[in-house]
């Protein structure tokens, strides 16, 4: 038998639990966007570093979701590709801008070229930056310069790191040299701390290093030496970064480190991404920025990203 004292309570406990419900599906939803508290970011002016003759803010935009490279699933690839559209693609560049975001780091792609294409037309002053190699299925390096107008251009991290391991380290200097005979800003891009150190130390012609904060290539052989074990996809190591940025800090030339937020794997609240931003910051020099894919389809990522990068490198 039911008692009557029961009946009389469950409508109130129903909406207290509807009322707790909706409380916490609010902060929630505060921990996933920007609080209202926050202070704007739009317009902001980032601080800037110098690449060559150019002004570039320490905030760039990454390639890697808008082409689709997700570093962790198909799935989660194929959900990028579809978002960043040739038309979102441009967008994403405006807003980029509107948040003080002056420069993109972009792969020489027909998607690519077409988004830059775009958003010139809507009046974006974006500078690009491109990542090349002059591998067969790329264009040639006249070519990208006159489809995009780069302001640099810089050798592919994963090439680089394979030349290296080959023992053909020429190759890329090589490319660097007829990059600068174009009269372009020249980077090289490398995921191992020692062949940074080995371009610094040799006094190639570069002007700047893009510099990964995991060591992703570390080849098969070199985990088996020194882990006894070798890791399934590609390896992040917790200690990656510290050993990277202790690199950084060494070289005299402007480097711009990427994969700061672990390709999306520091990426699980806002508290570690910001966290994420500063240790960049703190381990860096003040002449040195980051590169950071965003993608935006949830929540305004750009803002947040900025925002970190002014709270954390502005001062640095």
């Amino acid at each position: 038998m039911t008692d009557s004292s029961d009946n009389v309570q469950l409508p109130a406990r129903r909406a207290f639990l509807r009322k707790m419900s909706a409380t916490a599906a609010s902060g929630l939803a505060l921990g996933a966007v920007a609080r209202a508290d926050d202070p704007p970011a739009e317009n902001a002016k980032l601080p800037t570093i110098k690449l060559g003759k150019y002004d570039v803010t320490r905030l760039v935009a990454g390639w890697n979701p808008i082409g689709g490279h997700s570093h962790t699933t198909l799935n989660m690839a194929r959900v990028m590709r579809e978002y960043f559209t040739v038309e979102q693609t441009a967008q994403f560049l405006l807003d980029c801008e509107q948040h003080g975001i002056n420069t993109w780091q972009y792969d020489h792609t027909e998607k690519g070229v077409a988004a830059l294409r775009l958003a010139r037309e809507k009046g974006s002053k974006i500078q690009p930056i491109c990542l090349h190699a002059e591998r067969s299925l790329d264009a040639p390096l006249k070519q990208v310069i006159e489809e995009a107008k780069p302001i640099a251009i810089v050798h592919h991290g994963g090439v680089t790191d394979a030349m290296f391991r080959a023992g053909r380290s020429h190759v890329v200097r090589n490319f660097v040299k007829l990059a600068k005979d174009q009269g372009l800003v020249v980077g090289v891009s490398s995921h191992c701390p020692d062949n940074i150190k080995q371009i610094a130390d040799e006094g190639w012609e570069n002007d700047f290093f893009l510099t990964c904060f995991y060591y992703v290539s570390r080849p098969r052989e070199e985990q088996e030496e020194t882990m006894g074990k070798v890791i399934v996809g590609e390896p992040f190591l917790q200690s990656d970064p510290e050993e990277m940025t202790a690199v950084v800090r060494q070289v005299d030339k402007p480097c711009l480190g990427f994969k700061i937020l672990a390709a999306g794997r520091l990426g699980w609240s806002r508290f570690a991404v910001e966290k994420a931003f500063k240790f960049a910051f703190a381990n860096i020099k003040p002449t040195d920025g980051v590169i950071v894919g965003i993608f935006p389809k949830y929540y305004d990522e750009i803002a947040d990203n900025a925002k970190y990068t002014l709270k954390h490198g502005a001062d640095a």
